[in-house]
């Protein structure tokens, strides 16, 4: 009882030379679950094997699966995904799914770096300052979800809410999405992978949806990022 040729390839490609643990002691569930998480749900996708990867890193986050991240991100660095990017996904998982939640993922990436031989800090990916953080965040927030978006957000928003309309363009749009290393696109499908993860998060990703339409993700690539942000496919049984 083994996985197929094409889902044992598409495996080899992440984890090279290695066996799992689970297919010594649950042989059944490996077949079943590598058949289909490395052969039938990548049939017809659009995904390259880098971008895919990165949003299985983003909804592994948003999961909290700490010792899958551990697994996933040297197999994400084998067809691929660099420092910087893998650093980046982390960063973009703050201000979505906390800080608190990102702390190992932190901690993780960077032994895995070290681990790697890759030099810390890497290069500097920020493009604001505290002095044009807020022009530059709503720069990018229009950009992404739109100008009269912003505008009803923030001409709806009660008087003792307008600084967390001002929270959401310096910090979560300026200090974060608005970094180098990863293109906006991208980004945008990361958040929707950490949203869909998460859980109980509909409306937040009924608004990321729209918005990666607009910044060029087209349904069938989200349709193709929806599987991947699953957490029982996200999962990689080792």
């Amino acid at each position: 009882m083994a996985p197929n040729k094409r889902a044992q390839e598409n495996h080899d490609a992440l984890f090279p030379n290695h066996v799992s643990t689970f297919a010594i002691t649950d042989p059944e569930l490996i077949e079943i679950f590598d058949n289909f998480a490395f052969d039938e749900v990548l049939q017809g996708s659009t995904l390259d094997v880098r971008t895919r990867l990165m949003v299985q890193l983003a909804a592994i986050i948003a999961s909290q699966a700490v010792r899958e991240y551990r697994a996933m991100l040297p197999a994400a660095l084998n067809v691929g995904v660099t420092p910087v990017e893998a650093k980046e996904i982390v960063y973009q998982a703050v201000p979505y799914v906390g800080l608190a939640k990102v702390y190992d993922f932190i901690h993780l990436t960077n032994e895995v770096l070290t681990e790697r031989g890759v030099t810390l800090p890497l290069p500097p990916q920020s493009r604001t300052n505290p002095e044009d953080r807020l022009a530059k965040g709503l720069e990018v927030q229009k950009e992404i979800v739109g100008d009269e978006v912003v505008q009803r957000l923030k001409e709806t928003a009660p008087a003792d809410q307008q600084h967390i309309q001002r929270f959401l363009s310096a910090n979560c749009f300026g200090d974060w999405v608005a970094r180098g290393g990863i293109d906006i696109p991208t980004r945008e499908l990361l958040t929707f992978s950490m949203l869909a993860a998460l859980g109980g998060c509909d409306p937040q990703v009924k608004g990321h949806v729209a918005a990666n339409l607009r910044v060029g993700n087209d349904r069938k690539r989200l349709i193709d990022v929806a599987p991947s942000s699953c957490p029982s496919l996200a999962i990689r049984a080792h």
